[in-house]
């Protein structure tokens, strides 16, 4: 049995893959892991979104 691996997504990306790779590990709708992390961004006054977002593509492997 394969492990499910956190990584960035391949396929379902629009800047560097890690809403889609976050939705491919939790196998949800991508459209709502963005939706959230745009909420996230608003409610931290755009910096808390932004930085977990360079973190999270600095940190997760491509593959």
């Amino acid at each position: 049995m394969e492990q499910k691996r956190l990584r960035l997504s391949q396929i379902d990306k629009k800047l560097s893959g890690v809403c889609g790779g976050i939705a491919e590990y939790f196998d949800v709708d991508s459209t709502l892991i963005r939706l959230g992390w745009v909420v996230l961004t608003i409610f931290s006054a755009g910096l808390g979104g932004i930085i977990a977002y360079i973190i999270a593509a600095a940190i997760m492997p491509k593959y």
